[in-house]
C-alpha cells in the first residue's frame, strides 16, 4: 500500500515542502540495510500554473561527456531525476522511470538524471542493468542541486521534479516514483499545452 499523499500546493510552499517531506527513523534490520541514505516519503507535490516560480536554469555535463542546459529545451516538459546508484528506492523506482521514459520521450518530453555521488562506473552499471537510456549528470559537489534553488533537497533521494514547457517546476516527487503518478503528472502538464 503506497504512503503517497498527493497535495496541491501554492508555490510559496513549495519551499516548505523539504521540510514535510520528513524521513523515517527505525531501528529494524531493513533500516540497518538501508544505512547511508536518506529517502523521501513519497510526497507529491503539484503546482498550479499561475503560481509556478521562474523556470530552472539546470546546466551540466553528463557522464557521456554532453553539455546540458534546460534553457535549451524550452517548448518541452522536462523530468528531472535525482539519484545514485545504491539508494534502495532509486532503484525500486528505475523501471517506472524506464517505462515512463519509453511513452513520453518520444513524444517530446525531455528526460536527465542528476546522479548525486557516482562516479561513471556505478552510474553506468545501474543504468545497463536497468535500461536507464536517458542521461545523466554527475553532481558530487552538489553545485547542479544547489542550481535548482530549493526545488531539491540536496539529502533526500530520490527526487522527482516535472517541469512545464517554461521550465517551471510544476510536480515534485519525493521519493520513489510510480509509474501511474508520473503519467498523471505528465498528462496533466502535456494538456497545458494543448
Amino acid at each position: 500500500m503506497s504512503r503517497r499523499t498527493t497535495l496541491r500546493l501554492g508555490g510559496g510552499l513549495l519551499v516548505l515542502a523539504p521540510l514535510l517531506a520528513a524521513c523515517s527513523g527505525s531501528s529494524d534490520a531493513a533500516s540497518q540495510a538501508n544505512a547511508g541514505y536518506v529517502s523521501g516519503d513519497g510526497v507529491v507535490v503539484e503546482i498550479p500554473p499561475e503560481v509556478r516560480a521562474a523556470p530552472l536554469e539546470v546546466r551540466g555535463t553528463t557522464y557521456s561527456g554532453d553539455d546540458f542546459d534546460s534553457a535549451a529545451l524550452c517548448g518541452a516538459p522536462l523530468v528531472i531525476n535525482v539519484w545514485y546508484a545504491s539508494c534502495p528506492p532509486c532503484r525500486v523506482e528505475a523501471p517506472a522511470l524506464k517505462a515512463v521514459h519509453a511513452d513520453y520521450g518520444p513524444p517530446g518530453v525531455e528526460f536527465v538524471g542528476v546522479n548525486t555521488r557516482d562516479k561513471a562506473g556505478p552510474a553506468a552499471a545501474f543504468e545497463e542493468t536497468f535500461g536507464i537510456t536517458y542521461p545523466s549528470i554527475p553532481d558530487p559537489d552538489g553545485a547542479v542541486i544547489a542550481s535548482m534553488d530549493g526545488s531539491v533537497s540536496p539529502n533526500a533521494g530520490p527526487t522527482t521534479l516535472i517541469l512545464d514547457a517554461e521550465g517551471r517546476v510544476a510536480a515534485r516527487i519525493t521519493g520513489a516514483a510510480d509509474q501511474s503518478t508520473l503519467d498523471s503528472l505528465l498528462d496533466a502538464v502535456l494538456e497545458e499545452g494543448a
